[in-house]
């Protein structure tokens, strides 16, 4: 699975959905930093694969920064 550089992420804050996994529909269109469907990523974050996200709001979901810096980290010794 190839994995985005972490360099273009900032060293804290949270990330939306969108901006881990990518949408090329988006104007510009945004690249995934972990090249996975929606769908995966939710089964992975019930399964505990990847982190599990923050409610910011009532219709907000988003990860700790850190916390996909560490995932990608984690593939990219694997």
């Amino acid at each position: 699975m190839p994995i985005s550089s972490i360099a273009t992420i900032h060293k804290t804050g949270f990330l939306r959905l969108p901006q881990i996994v990518g949408n090329p529909k988006a104007e510009p269109p945004i690249p995934p930093l972990i090249p996975v469907s929606k769908s995966s990523w939710w089964a992975g974050v019930k399964s505990g694969k990847y982190p599990k996200p923050v409610k910011l709001g009532t219709r907000t979901t988003a990860w700790r920064v850190e916390d996909i810096r560490d995932l990608i980290n984690s593939f990219n010794q694997a």
